[in-house]
């Protein structure tokens, strides 16, 4: 289990990575072989470097692009044998049509068309049959770490039900240990035991071959036995606290039992001048790359909404920015002129009835959010940050949702952390939730970590996800 961005990462899922990107590569020269399976000479000719290594970085990209967009690299969900396939096929099937536009833009990175063909089969096969080969092998190698909860009470819950969905993870939890006696009534939770009382941790760990200890206890004053739990680390054994733990797990901040002290001590919540710096300058070639390449594409959009409904095409809309400066965001015009007809804001809602017909298209592939890249450039909004929201809410939310305010301590962005976990919010549930994800940005903020979310965004908005 590794850390990336401060989230905890299926070690099995890279090595799975790898491994595909082998047997690419190892299909594609069989291809080659088997297209001149007679002829020696020509086949040396054609796997000659650095020409066919390019060739073949360019597929094995691709295809592994194509891979991760049909979320064949999840593994914490569990796919039929035949929706495995149907997964592989598509997005094989993805990869050729992506391949030939890349020969059209780099025809010196162009490959045979029948070697193409054949790489291609020979990929699919090998990929689904390598990949329940790695699940019988990765079991059978049994790479787990038993994992000891302190605590029984909802924090603790909240762990052991996250690490349920985790299994890529190798984590196998042994159970749990009570704070005192009133809570070590012998039931079981989620299937696991209450293994003892707080006291008997070290004993418990000697026995269960314990390798981490998760500290779940919300209320610490007198309860841990540090003595205890300063032997275990000293020997090596791993002790974390909950709420870090379960930000790693799911990528958000847990605002319903975190305490502000966890803010304060936890690291993270830096970001650099030169972080800041190089981000600013990233949003301005992108922003400035983005009105040139989709300027045709805009062009289209807007003469579509001038013909489909009465009204300005682009729409000015008052929200609420860096510090809680205002600032009018930039959208094309998706919704009836009337929309808001009373005066009241309210949050868009599936199906909305508002939604003109092309609006329902664009909102669907986020065209209504091109022109923002105008808002990157005067530098009121970056590429990617908590998503601005409008005055009447932010007051609203801020009222009842702790933290709701800290969003603003960085510029709001065209896309975000949630909204490629999220997706969108139209209840105050939503927002805290949004909320949650916002902070965990916020907390490993870092340019990595935004080429990470732009290239979740764009999986997003290639499949037309999570749009009212």
């Amino acid at each position: 289990m590794l850390h990336i961005f401060n989230q905890y990462v299926s070690v099995r899922a890279l090595v799975l990575f790898v491994i595909e990107a082998v047997l690419i590569a190892l299909s594609l020269v069989l291809a080659v072989r088997i297209r001149f399976w007679d002829n020696p000479q020509e086949f040396e000719l054609y796997t000659m470097l650095p020409g066919f290594g390019l060739q073949m970085l360019a597929i094995i990209l691709v295809c592994q692009l194509s891979f991760y967009y049909n979320d064949l690299y999840d593994l914490s969900s569990v796919r039929a044998p035949a929706e495995r396939l149907i997964l592989i096929e598509q997005s094989l099937g993805a990869a050729s049509l992506l391949l030939a536009i890349l020969y059209l833009l780099f025809p010196t990175l162009l490959i045979g068309r029948g070697v193409l063909f054949i790489s291609m089969a020979l990929t699919a096969g090998l990929t689904a049959l390598g990949r329940p080969a790695l699940d019988r092998a990765w079991s059978m190698a049994g790479v787990r770490q038993k994992l000891l909860i302190l605590g029984t009470g909802e924090l603790a819950r909240d762990m052991a039900r996250e690490l349920s969905r985790r299994a890529d993870l190798g984590i196998e939890l042994a159970g749990f240990v009570a704070e005192n006696q009133a809570q070590y009534t012998g039931e079981p939770l989620f299937g696991h035991p209450v293994l003892g009382l707080i006291g008997d941790v070290e004993t418990i760990v000697n026995t269960g071959s314990i390798s981490r200890i998760i500290v779940a206890i919300e209320d610490r004053r007198g309860a841990l036995p540090i003595q205890n739990l300063v032997r275990l680390r000293v020997r090596g054994i791993r002790i974390e606290e909950a709420h870090t733990v379960l930000s790693a797990l799911t990528g958000r901040v847990w605002l319903r039992s975190v305490k502000p002290s966890w803010f304060i001590f936890s690291d993270g919540f830096t970001a650099s001048r030169l972080t800041a710096s190089m981000k600013r300058a990233l949003d301005l070639v992108l922003a400035i790359a983005g009105l040139i390449l989709w300027a045709p594409l805009m062009a289209l959009v807007a003469l579509a909404i001038r013909l489909d409904s009465r009204g300005p095409i682009i729409y000015r809309q008052t929200r609420v920015g860096l510090g809680g400066r205002p600032f009018d965001v930039l959208k094309f015009r998706s919704m009836r002129v009337d929309a808001e007809r009373t005066g009241e804001a309210r949050w868009a809602s599936k199906n909305d009835p508002r939604v003109t017909r092309v609006g329902a298209f664009i909102r669907k592939y986020r065209l209504d959010e091109t022109p923002q890249f105008i808002n990157i450039v005067r530098g009121e909004m970056s590429f990617v940050g908590p998503r601005p929201e409008r005055p009447l809410f932010v007051q609203q939310l801020g009222d009842c949702i702790p933290y709701y305010d800290e969003r603003h301590s960085a510029r709001p962005g065209l896309t975000g952390w949630a909204q490629i976990r999220y997706g969108y919010g139209a209840s105050v549930e939503d927002a805290q939730r949004k909320l949650e994800y916002d902070l965990f940005y916020l907390k490993n903020v870092s340019i990595l970590f935004d080429c990470l979310i732009v290239f979740g965004s764009i999986r997003i908005v290639l499949g037309g996800h999570n749009a009212r």
